[in-house]
């Protein structure tokens, strides 16, 4: 039974995929990739056996994440997706409600493969109105208690507000953030990814 259960137990870490499906806060806008808080992170779990698969791009919406997400679920197989997405939505004043349906539509694709879904809580400028902010910032735990996944608190929340480590736009953390974001990330998505790993084997 032991040689059965390590293979099993090594198979399983192999198979462990972060897909980070994002805008332009993960895909290393301004910098170089290698700056990025992903690729940062990819080298903290260099030991972990989990790989990070970077989908983030910079301007995208839900509108074209959802679009690519079929494929992306189809080529990389993960294992938990990381879902970074509506800063945009937001900051182009799209319908509220068309957003967080098609953040919905993508939790669901997801779910339906048994992956696990892992939400961050974006954040708007407050020009945009109490109202339309405060809808904005429910969505995201509308989304999570609907469909009983983590949120997680917008991550450069602390960041944003020193300007020593955000860009000349005041939108985008600096290359000095990223180590931050990097170590920060990896503790909260390490508790996620490690419970949801124990989980899956006592279903096993």
């Amino acid at each position: 039974m032991i040689p059965i259960l390590f293979v099993s137990d090594h198979l399983w870490a192999k198979e462990n995929k972060l897909l980070i499906l994002g805008d332009s806060l993960s895909a290393a806008y301004g910098i170089s990739q290698a700056e990025g808080w992903v690729s940062l992170l990819q080298d903290m779990w260099k030991n972990e056996s989990i790989t990070v698969i970077n989908a983030a791009i910079s301007g995208e919406t839900t509108d074209g994440a959802l679009a690519r997400l079929p494929r992306l679920l189809e080529q990389h197989q993960p294992s938990h997706v990381y879902v970074e997405l509506g800063g945009n939505d937001g900051l182009q004043g799209h319908p509220l409600d068309k957003m967080q349906q098609n953040l919905a539509q993508i939790i669901q694709l997801s779910q339906k493969q048994g992956i696990t879904v892992i939400l961050q809580a974006m954040r708007i400028p407050p020009n945009y109105g109490k109202r339309y902010t405060d809808m904005f910032n429910q969505s995201y735990e509308n989304l999570a208690t609907e469909y009983d996944i983590s949120v997680l608190p917008f991550f450069i929340e602390k960041i944003a507000t020193d300007r020593n480590l955000m860009q000349k736009d005041g939108i985008h953390p600096n290359a000095l953030a990223q180590p931050l974001i990097a170590q920060d990330m990896q503790t909260k998505l390490a508790e996620i990814i490690f419970t949801s790993r124990t989980i899956n084997k006592q279903l096993e």
